[in-house]
Parts: C-alpha cells; structure tokens; sequence
C-alpha cells in the first residue's frame, strides 16, 4: 500500500504491528533515518535494540549473501515481543531478495523495514512495497513539516506550554533547518526547560538556535541598518571565510531593506506596516525592524535600494571590478547614510 504524505506521519507514529513490511525512501537521507528511527521505535520500544529484537542488515551484505533476510525474518530471540529486521540503502537490485522473504513471511516473523534512496515511479522495489497486500510504501519529501509534524516532534521532546510567538518562530526555524539539526535544536530547548513550568518564548527558541551562515549575514545587515560601520569589516571578513559571495550578500540586503521599506511606507501608518510582513516576524527581531524602519523613513529607504540596485548591476557586470569591496563599500555608504 502506498502511504500518501498527509497519511505517512500519522503512520510512522503508529505503525500496523501486523504488517508484513515498510519502505522508506526519500532523496534526504538524514529525513529517511529519522522516520525509520521513529517506525522501529514505535514497533519495538525503545529497549528493542538491547533486547536483540532489532536486527540490522546493511544492503551490501544482503547482495553478496541474500539468505541474510530471511534468517533474520525467522530467527526468534531470547526476549519475547515484536521483532523487526531493518535493511538499509536497498535498491531495485534487491528486489527479488525482498519478493522471496515477502513470499514466505508469517504470522509472528519479523516485519521488514527498508530505506532506500529516491527511487522512481518504476522503480521495482518501490512497486514491490505498494503492490504487496501487507507492506506499505511512503516517499519522503523536501518539503518544509507542517504544523503536526512539527507538533509532533515537540510532544516528543517533552514540550507542550508553547506561546503562539514561539510556536511561529519554530515553524520558521524548521523551515529553515536541516531535519536532524531542527530535532537537535527540540532537545536543547527541553533540556533548558527542565524545571521550567513557564510557556516557551521566542526568545528562548532564538537561544537555542543555532549560529548560521545566515545569522551572520543578518548581523552584518543589522550592522550597516544601524549605522555601525566600524563593525562592518569583521563580520564581513567572517561571511567570505564561510563562502558568501558578495552577489548573495547583495541580495540579502536588498531583501533586507525591501522589508524595512515596507514597514515605514505602510499607509496606514501607526507602525502597522510590521504586521503585514510575510512571513511574519516575531520577538527581538520584531522589534529590531521596527526601530529601522522608523529611524531610517520611508524616502532614505528608497535611497537605500536605489544604492543597492547600482551596486548588484555593478556585480553582475562584465566588467572586472574587486567584487567584495564593491559590496564592502555599498555597506559602509549605507551605515553612513544612516548618521546623517
């Protein structure tokens, strides 16, 4: 049975013990391990491993001896319950190997779970998996969690007083974030949490986070926003160690003063401007906007980008110019223009 994407979560959640097998695939494979973890968890217990009711089988040493499976589908162990034989990086290659052990497979054997990598519509082990009456298939996506998954992942690391800030300032955090770092980030944030009855905040979340690449491009921007040119060469010399071209960095500022361009040029005045934002912003850097937006105004805005526009034609000319000082000195004329 083929598990669609909005069916898929509350699966691996829950999978059906009775089942004959699962395939996971997916082009991610941090994405692909962390649904195989949660499935075997969900069917073994957390002591499964330790109580050898989980029996691991890499796919290269299923091709060079495809008895391997079978054994392992049924071999009983020493401690009672459900076992699990878990094959990994399968593909079509193996495919007959799994049809024999699906085929002989019994009330009581070991369920079969595989990842694989992506794996086309053709593909004869995805098919094998979605055709067969007790084994179920799911692919996983790129695709950013939704709000259930992410709150499923937040029960997991036992958090549940969130504030509405703080859940939105997760959903854009794993967005943002590879899955494994995201789950990393849930941990932390429990384990600053112990004891603590009161509701997460944003400003909690913005803690635990990660330092990135693109916080240090948002401080260089904040740096030139602000008017803190003498800031600006550090944190710009870190940004090109880490491989930030200055077209990306141009472009992370034009965003940065389209933002603040449309807070201070919102009709309706009053500082509503930052609550039409998409998406929208919350906590320290709510706030931060805010406070540029008003100190810069609507017409130094549009200088601003006028600056910025000159300076990504200049960039993406053919003409031969120090690409990073261009940008360094686009910066410095803007937290110049700031002071004036």
């Amino acid at each position: 049975m083929k598990l669609s994407a909005r069916d898929a979560p509350a699966y691996f959640a829950k999978p059906d013990a009775a089942a004959t097998g699962l395939l996971i695939h997916g082009v991610d494979a941090m994405r692909v391990a962390l649904r195989r973890q949660e499935v075997v968890k969900a069917l073994v217990g957390a002591a499964g491993e330790e109580e050898m009711r989980l029996t691991r089988i890499p796919a290269s040493d299923l091709r060079k001896d495809p008895a391997l499976l079978l054994d392992a589908v049924k071999a009983q162990g020493f401690f009672p319950g459900p076992r699990v034989a878990f094959v990994e990086d399968a593909g079509d290659g193996l495919a007959d190997t799994f049809a024999a052990a699906l085929a002989d497979w019994r009330e009581g054997d070991a369920q079969i779970v595989v990842t694989a990598g992506q794996l086309a519509a053709k593909s004869k082990l995805r098919k094998l998996f979605e055709d067969h009456r007790g084994t179920y298939a799911a692919a996983i996506y790129d695709d950013p969690p939704g709000r259930a998954e992410i709150e499923a992942a937040l029960k997991a690391a036992g958090l549940r007083d969130i504030s509405g800030d703080a859940m939105a300032a997760l959903t854009d955090l794993a967005r943002s974030l590879s899955p494994g770092d995201f789950r990393q980030t849930l941990e932390k944030i429990a384990l600053y949490k112990i004891g603590d009855a009161s509701p997460l905040t944003p400003e909690e979340v913005a803690l635990s986070a990660p330092a990135s690449v693109e916080a240090a491009l948002d401080d260089v921007l904040n740096l030139a926003a602000e008017g803190k040119a003498h800031e600006i060469g550090p944190v710009l010399r870190r940004l090109e160690a880490q491989g930030v071209g200055p077209v990306g960095l141009c472009i992370g500022a034009t965003r940065h003063f389209r933002t603040l361009h449309a807070v201070a040029s919102d009709p309706s005045g009053a500082g509503s401007g930052i609550g039409r934002l998409r998406p929208p912003v919350f906590g320290p850097r709510r706030d931060r906007i805010q406070r540029q937006a008003s100190d810069w105004g609507m017409h130094r805005l549009e200088k601003a980008l006028s600056l910025l526009l000159d300076t990504d034609l200049t960039l993406r000319s053919t003409a031969e110019v120090p690409e990073m000082a261009v940008m360094e000195r686009a910066l410095l004329r803007l937290a110049w223009m700031n002071r004036r």
